[in-house]
């Protein structure tokens, strides 16, 4: 027990204290802007947590990873444009509630959803991490597969109304993921010798143009013709979150952030398809099904307890194992070889200190996003209220700014004017985007 009181006394230092919201700021700012991902984040961090102490470097980065998974709700509920992969999903009913003049109600339930999600996976983190990352490891070919067809399932409920354009998105989305080198055989598939697809096409442009950039046109599209665009008809409403609203969603919250801990928990899974898994359960528990895609806020919790539940679940695998559990714990595996400690089962046996300093950082990272939310919350509603012709601007500006930043490549460039345009006409002809993007 002391080396447990003496990671928690490391994490609540006033350095350790004053990293973590620093990373949490940052991270709320990062995920906010579409194209700047929570991975984009911890990365341009790294460089600065070289000279601290473990506890301190690490409670800014998952300062930094915890405030950007929530962040990326924050403009995929104003503006339909999500701030990150991980908010792809909220923007099945964000954006109508925006419209309904219920953005903060949306806004707040993001944040406690986001809240509850992480500390749930933090408590899987601190009691359950050996048993559970063991189990996940032992995943072989036919559960990989298993949880694929899995996955594509919800491709059902996200086509409600539109059976055959769903599964025909979603072919084209299976398509899509075939371009590149085979893992297998290493033969060449779909690149058409273009060496900027060798690689496959690259996540954060697509969604950018998909859901970001095809928004634009349609707003655009309402300017020519003088109409106000979907997120233009609501008004930003003085009625937040109730207390009965949230203990509605209790059971909601609590499915939703299991699936969301296991998923983190199964390497290479993706936050996004824990977003899209727990809104398909949700909506099939749901006692109001039919309000699913008209505005309903037990889809926000959903998806956003389940996105923050992957970050403690990513972890697990990671310094128990030494197996990152997506692309962002990959990065934190250099920051741990950076600071000299070697992940894996003897971690807890050299480093027991650091260990538990890490699982106290991760709880007050959540605690901090909850505090710094609810205040951005209040100053983030007045995006609606910014004139179209100034907002759209803004917004296919940071598409092109964060669609060329991740690969620094003027190629993802085009794939975001591409898939921006796909996703305009997508919308125009009553197709579905998620399925495309979940496949």
């Amino acid at each position: 027990m002391s080396e447990v009181f003496a990671g928690i006394e490391a994490a609540l230092s006033f350095g350790s204290l004053i990293a973590n919201v620093t990373g949490v700021s940052l991270g709320i700012l990062f995920g906010a802007m579409p194209g700047l991902t929570a991975a984009m984040g911890v990365a341009l961090l790294i460089p600065l947590s070289f000279g601290m102490p473990p506890v301190e470097a690490f409670s800014m980065l998952l300062g930094m990873y915890a405030g950007a998974i929530y962040g990326g709700s924050i403009t995929a509920i104003l503006v339909g444009t999500p701030g990150t992969v991980a908010a792809a999903a909220t923007l099945l009913e964000g954006p109508k509630l925006t419209a309904k003049g219920q953005s903060r109600k949306a806004l707040e339930m993001a944040t406690f959803a986001s809240f509850f999600g992480g500390i749930f996976s933090a408590v899987a983190l601190v009691t359950c991490a050996p048993l559970l990352a063991t189990a996940a490891m032992s995943f072989g070919p036919a559960e990989y597969f298993a949880l694929a067809v899995f996955a594509l399932t919800v491709v059902a409920t996200l086509s409600s109304g539109a059976m055959c354009k769903g599964l025909a998105a979603a072919f084209v989305g299976l398509f899509l993921s075939t371009v590149g080198i085979d893992p297998v055989s290493g033969d060449f598939r779909n690149t058409f010798d273009v060496p900027e697809l060798f690689n496959g096409i690259s996540l954060v442009p697509a969604l950018v143009g998909l859901f970001a950039v095809s928004q634009v046109l349609l707003s655009l599209e309402d300017v020519f013709l003088g109409k106000s665009g979907i997120v233009k008809e609501g008004k930003l409403s003085n009625q937040g979150l109730t207390l009965r609203e949230i203990w509605t969603n209790k059971f909601n919250l609590l499915r939703s952030s299991l699936l969301g801990t296991l998923i983190g928990i199964i390497p290479a899974t993706g936050v996004s398809a824990a977003s899209f898994l727990a809104y398909s359960e949700a909506k099939r528990f749901s006692k109001t099904p039919e309000m699913y895609g008209k505005g309903c806020v037990e889809g926000i919790a959903a998806t956003e307890s389940s996105n923050n539940a992957v970050c403690g679940g990513a972890l697990i695998p990671l310094l128990t194992l030494g197996v990152p559990g997506d692309i962002i714990t990959a990065i934190m595996l250099g920051a741990l070889m950076i600071q000299g400690l070697t992940p894996g089962p003897l971690l807890f046996v050299e480093h027991p200190v650091t260990v538990y300093g890490i699982f106290a950082a991760f709880i007050i990272a959540n605690i901090m996003m909850l505090v710094c939310g609810l205040i951005a919350v209040r100053g983030a509603g007045k995006i609606i209220a910014i004139p179209g012709a100034v907002l759209m601007p803004i917004v296919i500006t940071l598409c092109v700014v964060g669609g060329y930043a991740v690969n620094n490549s003027t190629f993802d460039l085009l794939v975001v004017a591409i898939f921006g345009t796909v996703g305009y006409l997508m919308i125009k002809c009553d197709f579905p985007q998620p399925p495309l993007l979940l496949a």
